[in-house]
């Protein structure tokens, strides 16, 4: 995994990838670039900081199925349209689904210069958020008792409350009342939400 701020470029045209990823250089961000948007997948972690200038048409799956391929992941990192093909509703519904900006090609450097210090700005903000939810987080775990903690541990690895109880030997109304509380006190609203936080900000 990358943990510097890195300018992701996907596009099938060869020639504006080299040319990005120079304008991009001249700045001093590091850069990384991929033909297609499936190439891409194979390699990407949602904790990556930076963002992606991203083409809209490309063969196997358009700019504009990956946001929402990434949306679906919940992923944070903030994307810069680019195309020489785009029209107003394209970029409509880019820009409604949380894209930064839509640069049309032949692009004009410092707009798109501008348009990719923006998203690092916003990734920035977005990571520096997840870190303070993490740390939240931990201190609401560290405030359960251990019972609850053994509870939740046991939920977390799939266990339903009639297998937690006898695990733990007690009634299966006490694992109940356990359970009701410490979500209370995670302040989550369900253990699907909270497997879904113990995935992405481990709470052991």
């Amino acid at each position: 995994m990358m943990t510097e701020p890195t300018v992701f470029i996907i596009d099938d045209d060869e020639a504006y990838r080299d040319s990005v990823q120079e304008l991009v250089s001249s700045i001093g961000l590091p850069s990384k670039t991929f033909s297609s948007a499936v190439e891409f997948l194979e390699v990407f972690d949602p904790d990556m900081p930076g963002c992606l200038v991203l083409d809209v048409r490309m063969a196997r799956m358009s700019g504009l199925a990956l946001q929402e391929r990434l949306a679906a992941m919940s992923a944070p990192i903030p994307i810069v349209f680019i195309s020489g093909h785009g029209d107003i509703e394209m970029a409509v519904k880019a820009v409604k689904n949380g894209a930064v900006d839509f640069v049309q090609k032949p692009y004009r450097e410092q707009q798109l210069l501008d348009a990719i210090d923006e998203a690092m700005r916003r990734n920035a903000a977005a990571l520096a958020g997840a870190g303070d939810a993490q740390q939240q987080l931990a201190k609401r775990v560290a405030a359960l008792s251990s019972r609850e903690r053994e509870v939740m541990n046991l939920a977390l690895k799939g266990l339903p409350s009639k297998m937690i109880a006898k695990e733990l030997a007690i009634s299966h109304r006490t694992v109940e009342q356990h359970r009701s509380r410490l979500l209370e006190k995670l302040r989550v609203g369900s253990f699907i939400e909270l497997m879904r936080l113990n995935v992405e900000r481990p709470v052991d």
